[in-house]
Order: structure tokens, then C-alpha cells, then sequence
């Protein structure tokens, strides 16, 4: 996600500084290379011996005459990218008060002055959070075009963000945004038929796909609608749903101010009835009748005939080739820009994947992560909304 990106980490006094140290394994592990910049109150909760191994670079301690703050910052600088994580309020304040009397706050002036993109995570007690001080500092930021990796408020702490979520911030801040003012909305995971209160009918999609692909695309610089039975996540809008029927009514709906529809979900073929008690158990055999549920992607193109479609198909059997023609045999069927075929096997579960992305007679095949398939997925796409 984060290949080529150079990173200027600049560390803060906050208790949350521990985590510093894989943050900066997470960053490389994305792809970036790291070189740190730590306060003197930072200092004071880690060794800055931790970030150099953390990084592989040694860590900016102080400002000295060879003007660090300009050489990683400045324009024509080292940095792509000043992630300030943790942020303090003492921090956020001095910052929007274009204050530099640390290591840190002197980078972002500079950053700022020069253009470079910043992303700041705050960490904090709520209180401090809750500051109006603090809350005019970080909306002054906000228009000044600096990014935020949103807090966890829990404990009465505003804690720092997760790394995943730093970094999805971070590759948002450093992409090209090729889906920057676009709206896209992604359906992900499993839905699952309720049979009575207790049993359902469901499948063993994980939802990791989905996310990946709504993840590339927010880092791609879209809005991002995510339609999923999980969690809420602060890069998205979320839209909470578990039968098929309610994630065709969630897509219908969300689908008409947007520019795309990628259906990655594993959407049930088939409903039932639902019971209102519990099935009693016992010796005696049952039958379930099942109902055939709509399909979303025909649904939704025939609502929508100009939307950009996306769709996935996954089989249980077969070579690459049955699988392309499966997939040529859905794009023509549902008119979509383009689909992603995977076997079962490949595709679920599991952290890597093996794809096609079939158009028509053209195959290109993906393999590796799940984010790295998402990131192909939002490049893709891209090119399709720019046709």
C-alpha cells in the first residue's frame, strides 16, 4: 500500500509514543521507508535507540546547522509524506498556532509551508480531546488539507488510532487520488437467512476482500459506502446489514449518488422462511424449502442503467479458463465494467489470493495479498471511470 512512499514519523510525548515502534515496522512492512523525528518529552517515554531499529535510520533528535527540518520536509525534500503520530494537544496546538519550538512542530511548519502533505493522529485523555482549544486546533488544521487518523475514544482516552488505519490515512495523503472526488460503494462479507431466532443459512466469505478493495479505494482518494455485516471503520461510511435482502435495499439505495458499484460480496442464492421459535431439536428429520433471492447486480443495473458495475465470481471447480468464461458470461449478462474470478479455494480464508480480472477476451491475472488485489481493483476502476 505504501511502496516508494518516504515517511517523516515525527514522534510526540504521549503515552501512546510505545506504540511508535510498530507503527514503524507496520510503515515498512507496507512498502515505506521510515526516518523518524522525536520530541524531547517523546524521549522521555521511548529510546530513540528503539526507532532507529525500528526504521533502520537514525532517529532526528534535534535541529541542528544542518537544517534537518527543511532537508526531510522542506520543498524539494526527503519526506512524501509528515505523519505526526501520537499528536498531543500541546502539539496540535502549537502547530495551529504555527509555533516550531520543538522537532517536531518546526517539520510542520515546514511541511506546511512547503506543500507537503500531512497526516497528523491524535492522542490524548478525552478531556484534553474535548478541549474547545483543542477542537478549534484541529478544525483550523482540517482547513489547512491535514489529514487525521481518527482517535479510539474509549477509557476516557482519546487513543491513538489503529496502525492499520494510520496507514490507510497515510497512502490516502501520498496516492495520486485517482478516485479523488468520486463516490464508491462496495458490498463485502457474507450475508446470512435467518431459519428461526437462532439457526441461519450463511457461507465462509470472510469479508477481507471486500474491505481490501474498499480500503484501496478510499486510499485512491474516493468516498467510500461499505455494505457489510462487520465493523464500523473510520475511513467509511458503513452500512450495517445480514440478509440478502437487506443488502440489496442498502446498494439500491446508496447507489444512486455514486460513481461505482463493486459487489464483492458472497451474497446468499437462497432464503427461507423464518421461524418465529426456535426449531425444536430432536430424531425427526426436517425439509427447508429455499427461495431464490434476487440478484443484486441485475437489480441494481437494471435501477441504474449508467453506473460503473463491478463484479466478483467465485467457483468451487475448475481451471482458470472456465473461471474467465464464468466471468465473461456475468459481465455480458449484467453489462459490468469489468470481473474478478477466483476459485473458492484461492479466495477464501485466507490473507493472499489468486485473481482474474476478466474484461471481455482480456485476462490479467493478480496474485498476493488481498491488498495488493484491492489496489489492482481501485486502479482499475479508476481507468473505467475515466473512459
Amino acid at each position: 500500500m505504501l511502496d516508494g512512499v518516504s515517511v517523516a514519523l515525527g514522534v510526540t510525548g504521549s503515552i501512546a509514543t510505545v506504540k511508535t515502534v510498530e507503527l514503524a515496522h507496520e510503515l515498512r512492512r507496507q512498502g515505506a521507508t521510515v526516518r523518524a523525528v522525536m520530541t524531547d518529552a517523546a524521549r522521555g517515554i521511548i529510546h530513540p535507540w528503539a526507532l532507529e531499529f525500528a526504521t533502520d535510520n537514525p532517529v532526528v533528535t534535534e535541529i541542528t546547522g544542518s537544517v534537518e527540518h527543511v532537508e526531510l520536509c522542506g520543498r524539494d525534500g526527503w519526506a512524501d509524506v509528515l505523519l505526526i503520530a501520537p499528536a498531543t494537544a500541546n502539539t496540535v496546538g502549537k502547530i495551529a498556532a504555527a509555533i516550531d519550538d520543538t522537532t517536531v512542530t518546526t517539520c510542520a511548519t515546514t511541511a506546511l509551508g512547503a506543500d507537503l502533505p500531512v497526516v497528523v493522529a491524535p492522542a490524548m485523555h478525552e478531556p484534553m480531546y474535548d478541549h474547545p482549544g483543542v477542537l478549534d486546533s484541529l478544525d483550523r488544521l482540517e482547513t489547512w488539507d491535514i489529514q487525521f487518523a481518527e482517535p479510539r475514544i474509549a477509557e476516557g482516552k482519546a487513543k491513538i488510532a489503529t496502525e492499520s488505519d494510520i496507514v490507510t490515512e497515510v497512502a490516502r495523503a501520498s496516492t495520486e487520488g485517482l478516485l479523488a472526488g468520486r463516490r464508491v460503494v462496495v458490498t463485502s462479507g457474507a450475508t446470512t437467512e435467518s431459519i428461526d431466532p437462532i439457526r441461519t443459512l450463511s457461507n465462509r466469505a470472510s469479508g477481507r476482500t471486500g474491505r481490501a478493495v474498499a480500503r484501496a479505494c478510499y486510499a485512491h482518494g474516493a468516498e467510500v459506502v461499505l455494505i457489510h455485516d462487520g465493523p464500523d471503520l473510520p475511513w467509511a461510511t458503513v452500512e450495517q446489514v445480514q440478509s440478502a435482502a437487506q443488502m440489496l435495499d442498502a446498494a439500491l439505495e446508496r447507489a444512486g449518488g455514486a460513481d461505482a458499484l463493486i459487489s464483492a460480496a458472497a451474497i446468499s442464492d437462497y432464503t427461507v422462511d423464518t421461524e418465529p421459535e426456535k426449531i425444536r431439536s430432536g430424531a425427526k428429520s426436517r425439509v427447508l424449502e429455499l427461495e431464490p433471492t434476487p440478484k443484486l447486480l441485475d437489480t441494481v443495473r437494471d435501477a441504474y442503467p449508467d453506473l460503473t458495475l463491478v463484479g466478483f465470481k467465485a467457483e468451487s471447480e475448475g481451471d482458470e479458463t472456465a473461471v474467465a468464461e464464468r466471468a465473461r458470461t456475468l459481465q455480458t449478462r449484467a453489462g459490468l465494467a469489468f470481473v474478478v474470478g477466483n476459485l473458492t479455494a484461492e479466495a477464501m480464508g485466507g490473507s493472499n489470493t489468486r485473481a482474474l480480472l476478466v474484461d471481455g477476451d482480456t485476462v490479467d491475472r493478480a496474485e498476493g495479498s488481498k491488498t495488493t488485489l484491492g489496489d489492482r481493483i481501485a486502479r482499475r476502476l479508476a481507468d473505467e471511470l475515466r473512459k
